[in-house]
């Protein structure tokens, strides 16, 4: 059996989830008659400390689906760089939402604010109205970024005195708020709408929630039918992302560990491969240059010792620890890495 770092998308459902997706009552979601999708939504939006919230398809749809409902058609909004919602969804800011993406740079997944406060329009004739600015927690799929309330607050401020909208794509905050120790509403608090997956650390099969107001989410919802997004019997998927709720957020203490181990010990087997201070959550991004190989020679090699990695440059590979991956594989794994590269 293959051991799969490539991302902590590729887990499976826990047996109690399989159980309640089996067991769910179910209704007809478009007609809001489904009662177990009702109480998700309705969980999350409590545990977030938000008013509403929406059952969404994924993580893709509820981040496009957020912006076409913060913004109007031309209008430009501040990401980052390295950002999943400007870099790994197909062009859809363009080729959905219609609005213009203004990237900027992070350090360490924070934006400087006068960098921010630079790239905020001033109202005129000949420029878009800068709308919406976007953060990420955690940062950087490929690093893993926890950022804190106190910056997000920081962030959030600046954005609502140009009178702008701020939008989470909080796709990972559960590992955010494991790694800072703090509860996921300190984390909701000063932003308008947030998203957060179901299907990465939680391990649930399938969906996303977007929260926010009432008004917004109502406007969601009606965005999210266009798009195709409208579900039947949805409580069987909506049952699994209850019991990842419950069950699933207490052990993502287990694959930040496990990422440590991980980072440690191919340190340990040359000091270049990883910077151990780089490693916040469940990311560990390894370079390869340092020992004189590249990604694709990386992976295959490990692929045939029944090892899946993802590369994510012509000499770096991302591993991502996640429900199913035991401290016994990070061992089997470095001391693979070790054989290959030595």
């Amino acid at each position: 059996m293959y051991k799969d770092f490539r991302s902590d998308t590729v887990t499976q459902a826990t047996p109690d989830m399989r159980k309640a997706m089996l067991e769910a009552v179910v209704g007809d979601d478009i007609l809001g008659e489904d009662p177990t999708v009702k109480q998700l939504e309705e969980v999350s939006a409590a545990m977030f400390g938000k008013e509403a919230a929406v059952l969404m398809v994924s993580g893709t749809m509820a981040n496009q689906t957020a912006i076409m409902a913060l913004t109007q058609l031309g209008d430009e909004i501040i990401v980052g760089e390295e950002t999943h919602i400007y870099n790994l969804e197909v062009g859809a800011l363009a080729a959905l939402a219609s609005v213009q993406a203004r990237p900027i740079p992070s350090y360490s997944g924070c934006f400087d604010s006068k960098i921010v406060k630079k790239f905020i329009r001033n109202r005129e004739v000949q420029s878009p109205v800068s709308r919406v600015l976007c953060l990420e927690n955690t940062y950087d799929l490929n690093r893993g970024y926890p950022l804190s309330p106190a910056y997000q607050a920081e962030m959030a401020h600046l954005a609502h005195e140009n009178g702008m909208s701020v939008y989470l794509d909080g796709a990972r905050i559960f590992n955010a708020a494991e790694a800072l120790q703090v509860d996921v509403k300190q984390l909701a608090k000063d932003i308008d709408a947030l998203q957060f997956c179901l299907t990465k650390g939680l391990a649930a099969p399938f969906g996303s929630l977007l929260l926010g107001t009432k008004e917004f989410v109502e406007k969601a919802r009606w965005i999210k039918q266009r798009l195709g997004g409208g579900m039947r019997q949805a409580g069987h998927m909506a049952a699994a992302g209850i019991v990842a709720l419950k069950t699933m957020r207490g052990r993502l203490q287990e694959d930040h560990a496990n990422a440590l181990r991980m980072a440690k010990g191919l340190a340990g087997i040359n000091d270049g491969l990883v910077d151990i201070e780089q490693v916040k959550t469940n990311i560990v991004q390894i370079e390869f240059e340092s020992v004189g190989k590249d990604a694709a020679f990386i992976t295959e090699a490990l692929l045939k010792q029944q090892i899946k990695v993802k590369p994510i440059s012509p000499t770096a590979c991302r591993m991502i620890t996640h429900w199913g991956i035991t401290e016994q594989d990070v061992d089997f794994a470095i001391e693979t890495i070790r054989k290959i590269v030595k």
